[in-house]
């Protein structure tokens, strides 16, 4: 697909999907976006002390930096798994100007598939694929040895849900897709999205999740919504 860049109103650059008609991320405010709906009302809602994190949609690894630098800022190990079927060279990713952060191009020239220690508080893995397959099977998580991928149930800690919008790709907002991360998280897990719409505020909660309406991003969305995970079955 032909990608276009645009910049987005806080200053912070943006890719623009024709075919699509769609952006990878708010136009209002591209980092502003990532940063409040992603790292503020997910990662740091988060208590776990070495979470692990779960993004739909990796994209322009934009996220993935944010949580990056939050986690050398707090000293705070974090375990990093992104999906993404169409991945970005890296060469249209660094003519979006995000960051002369040395550990960003190595976020995005890290070997797909397999375990890498990014920075001492950053590990991540990429996978290549359609999240509707890769999530119908078994939950595949960094081990807390930092020594290589488990198979592994109730793992995943805060999901970073990022995909295209519903309108524009349907196919990612299904409840089937919504109960795998549902079963794979563990008790507390949080899901972050930036759409707020009453549909995927109910497939959320028809496989269990609590979800909250909560304040946009300033100077963009009006809200987003924020799922969580039981700490434990009501009787």
């Amino acid at each position: 697909m032909k990608r276009v860049i645009e910049h987005t109103e806080d200053g912070s650059a943006t890719l623009f999907v024709p075919e699509l008609d769609e952006h990878y991320h708010s136009v209002k405010g591209a980092r502003t976006e990532s940063q409040h709906i992603f790292i503020d009302m997910g990662l740091k809602a988060s208590t776990i002390p070495q979470p692990h994190v779960l993004e739909i949609g990796f994209g322009t690894g934009l996220n993935a930096l944010l949580t990056l630098e939050a986690a050398e800022k707090d000293k705070r190990f974090v375990y990093y798994t992104g999906i993404e079927l169409y991945p970005l060279a890296w060469e249209e990713v660094e003519a979006l100007g995000y960051s002369d952060n040395p550990f960003f191009k190595k976020i995005h020239t890290a070997s797909w598939g397999e375990y890498v220690e990014i920075s001492p508080y950053f590990a991540l893995r990429k996978i290549q694929g359609d999240v509707n397959v890769v999530m119908s099977g078994e939950c595949l998580v960094i081990s807390d040895n930092r020594s290589s991928l488990i198979t592994k149930h109730s793992s995943l800690n805060i999901v970073y849900f990022d995909a295209f919008a519903p309108e524009k790709q349907p196919e990612m907002w299904n409840e089937q897709l919504f109960r795998s991360l549902y079963d794979c998280m563990g008790a507390g897990g949080i899901l972050t999205t930036y759409c707020a719409k009453g549909v995927v505020r109910r497939l959320l909660q028809s496989v269990g999740f609590c979800v909250e309406r909560l304040p946009g991003p300033p100077g963009g969305k009006r809200e987003m919504l924020r799922a969580r995970k039981k700490l434990k079955v009501e009787n």
